[in-house]
């Protein structure tokens, strides 16, 4: 009777929790009820839930963990002839999966997705999933170096999604796992792109594992809104234990473009037809869009486009890799409303949720393998290699993929190396809209990506020559400004400060400082302008992140690592144009900031970064002046050059800031000088994604130290307490926390949230304040 119990419950879960059904297929979220310890003999394993990180580190991590760390899952499965697999979608970096007893697979690397084919072990009850990840280094596994020599760190765990998918004997197969040369899954692409007409092809691998023989064919429908569209391959027979691929010529009239502005996505429907009968189904979500590399630059749907973008490694403070979709989503959503509309994904390929939000969003993507300054043995180049396949296989259909970085950043690549990463990329996508990207001049490479530091300065990359070639910067405006061209050692220069000139700047810095970070990247920025073969750049980088060598946060990112912005963020935001309209949830249009906190420790020299035509600017509702931007060598080629204001001399009280186009008020921003701190206000982050009600989700929480009047005192550092009520959450990080630049932060972790949230700061001499959150 207990088992009859069982499996009733199990077929509830299957239909009511994270579960997407289409046909004889289900697509279960199996994040919850898992164990974990670091000692397997241990008798007491925790509860937790996925993603999970091996460790909670501190806030600077100058000691990461890394070991041997066990999961495990006890389920119940009814009973069926279907086939039965677990989908990882990341562990860090190696894993060893058993299910009830037998060792299905070891998986090496951290950072692209996995499949295990249970059907032949899985049994109606009592099933045990154990998985042992290690993240020990290893010189084998991309990226390869060792942690403590390592620009970034390598979390462990499993720390992204896991699903139980079941099908049909006879399914679609997923791309990385059929493991076929530009095959597998579901593969869309279209070889010819106008307004008037997109034409191209489907095709899909299928697996006949029955016994039968079946006569199979699939009906595909793209749907954009009410708009469908349908096709029908052939009909194949397929023999027991074969495989096939279904392929389909495609046409769309009038095509809805995906681009940076309106990134239209078409659902793409695939049903699996047998006897008339649907026995698998899958929809993916891809966009139709013209990338093109001409002489004279890069085009998008046949308009020419100077990409404007960032780097962005996928580290939250505290829990390292172990972000929730959702907040990946947000990260996406940052990276836009900061003014840019690309991002490379530096340095190894990220989440599923992180390319679907820049999908969504319409975000330029550089996808990119595992390297940084190591190149590896024979194992080593072997991986990587896989690396490429998995990565093409698994990103293939996402429109907003525009380059993929097949080479080992800052690495030593040989000629061989080079020549085979970019045959196994074209392989797999033999199109004419391909384009690869390499850090070394190499022919092979489509693209040549250096970072600004390779150049010599002053000109940098201003003056490179070669007609039939274009380059993009991938990184500038910290390295260049950290270390004055120091080359690639940075080992040596790991305590090397210099406050007048690095854009290295924690916000507890001050406002000179923040300025000077600000400065350099606009000067950066006008400087890569002036190269005639230069398609684009990304800044090093959107946010702050912590190293395997340092002992210290790499803090040149535009916000820190609490997604604070800097006064840098505001500057990039005023580079796009007023004129672009996005979606009413994103920043855009015409914007205004004052850079500045107005104390008395001030500069005089205000600048205010805005796209607005003339700024009015105001001390105390008094006019300063009403001026167009300030124009010098360092902001000549810039699209949207900032405002300087000169004041005579400090006034406590309020500046003001109003934008102009076209000798209409557009935009207005002010600043008011603060009085002795008084209360703490506390707000939460979600940008624009609601927290997950039914899946576990990361937020961040901050806590404002203000004057009466609930103006922000940056100079406060008094530490406050926080504390939370509810079910189902918990604080993550340091508590108490200083205050910095006014501000302190913490995190709240969810592991559902269909009740009611309190978040209580308090501090010393400080009005408490509370916040509730609702589902």
């Amino acid at each position: 009777m207990k088992h009859y119990i069982l499996l009733f419950l199990t077929s509830l879960l299957f239909i009511s929790c994270g579960k997407e059904t289409t046909s004889n297929r289900t697509k279960v979220n199996f994040g919850s009820d898992w164990t974990f310890t670091k000692d397997s003999t241990a008798l007491n394993w925790e509860k937790v839930q996925l993603p999970h990180t091996a460790q909670v580190e501190p806030l600077i991590v100058n000691n990461q963990w890394q070991g041997d760390c066990w999961y495990q899952k006890k389920f119940d499965h009814p009973k069926t002839d279907d086939k039965v697999f677990l989908y990882f979608e990341g562990v860090m970096h190696e894993a060893w999966v058993w299910v009830n007893g037998e060792l299905m697979t070891h998986h090496k690397g951290g950072y692209l997705p996995f499949t295990v084919d249970i059907t032949d072990i899985v049994l109606p009850h009592d099933n045990t999933i154990i998985v042992k990840v290690n993240n020990q280094d290893n010189p084998q596994i991309p990226p390869g170096k060792t942690l403590k020599t390592l620009d970034f760190n390598y979390y462990g765990g499993i720390y992204r999604n896991v699903y139980l998918i079941q099908t049909n004997k006879t399914y679609i197969t997923d791309a990385v796992h059929a493991n076929k040369v530009n095959s597998g899954g579901i593969l869309v692409n279209f070889n010819t792109i106008a307004k008037e007409k997109a034409s191209g092809s489907v095709k899909i691998h299928v697996k006949n594992e029955d016994d039968k023989s079946k006569k199979v064919k699939a009906s595909i429908t793209f749907k954009n809104g009410s708009e469908a569209i349908s096709f029908t391959t052939n009909e194949v027979t397929m023999e027991p234990n074969s495989n096939a691929s279904l392929s389909q010529s495609v046409e769309i009239l009038n095509p809805k473009l995906w681009g940076i502005e309106n990134p239209n996505l078409y659902e793409v429907e695939v049903h699996l037809i047998a006897d008339s009968k649907t026995i698998d189904s899958q929809t993916i979500q891809t966009g139709i869009r013209k990338a093109e590399l001409k002489a004279d630059g890069f085009y998008l749907n046949d308009e020419k486009v100077f990409i404007n973008g960032t780097n962005r490694h996928q580290e939250y403070p505290y829990i390292g890799y172990a972000l929730s979709d959702e907040a990946n989503y947000r990260d996406a959503v940052k990276i836009k409303n900061a003014g840019f509309d690309f991002v490379r994904m530096s340095h190894y390929p990220q989440t599923e949720s992180f390319m679907k939000a820049c999908d969504e969003l319409g975000l330029l993507v550089m996808n990119c393998i595992s390297g940084w300054q190591f190149t590896g043995d024979e194992k080593f180049i072997e991986n990587s290699y896989q690396e490429i396949r998995d990565l093409a296989r698994r990103d293939r259909n996402h429109p907003s993929v525009v380059f993929w970085e097949v080479s080992l950043n800052e690495s030593d690549m040989k000629e061989p190396y080079m020549k085979k990463a970019n045959e196994i990329l074209r392989g797999e996508l033999p199109y004419a809209n391909i384009y690869t990207a390499g850090w070394i001049d190499n022919p092979n490479y489509d693209l040549y990506i250096p970072a600004r530091q390779h150049g010599k300065a002053p000109e940098y990359w201003n003056n490179y020559e070669k007609e039939n070639r274009k380059i993009f910067i991938a990184e500038y405006g910290d390295w260049e400004y950290y270390a004055q061209n120091a080359g690639f050692n940075q080992t040596s220069y790991s305590n090397l400060k210099e406050e007048e000139r690095t854009s290295r700047q924690l916000r507890a810095f001050g406002e000179k400082r923040l300025l000077q970070q600000a400065f350099n990247y606009q000067e950066a920025f006008n400087s890569n302008l002036k190269g005639k073969h230069t398609i684009g750049q990304a800044n090093w980088l959107m946010f702050d992140y912590n190293r395997g060598y340092a002992d210290d946060i790499e803090s040149s990112g535009i916000s820190d690592i609490f997604r604070i912005p800097k006064f840098a963020h505001y500057f990039y935001q005023s580079q796009r144009s007023p004129k672009v309209k996005l979606n009413e949830k994103l920043v855009s249009g015409p914007v205004i900031h004052i850079a500045s906190y107005w104390n008395e420790k001030s500069p005089l020299d205000v600048t205010v970064f805005s796209n607005c035509e003339e700024v009015a600017f105001y001390v105390n509702d008094i006019l300063i002046s009403r001026q167009k931007p300030t124009i010098s060598p360092f902001s000549n080629e810039l699209p949207h050059p900032p405002f300087v204001f000169s004041i005579p001399k400090f006034e406590k009280g309020t500046l003001r800031a109003e934008g102009f186009i076209n000798g209409k008020k557009v935009a207005e921003h002010s600043v008011k000088s603060a009085n002795e701190p008084s209360k703490i206000v506390v707000s939460y982050d979600e940008s624009t994604v609601k927290i997950n009600p039914d899946f576990p989700d990361v937020v961040f929480v901050y806590a404002t130290i203000t004057d009466a009047n609930g103006n922000l005192v940056s100079d406060a550092t008094t530490e406050i307490t926080f504390s939370i009520e509810g079910t189902d959450v918990e604080l993550v990080g340091q508590n108490p926390f200083p205050a910095e630049a006014g501000m302190a932060t913490i995190l709240v972790r969810t592991t559902t949230f269909k009740k009611g949230i309190k978040i209580k700061a308090t501090a010393k001499g400080l009005k408490e304040a509370t916040l509730e959150l609702k589902p």
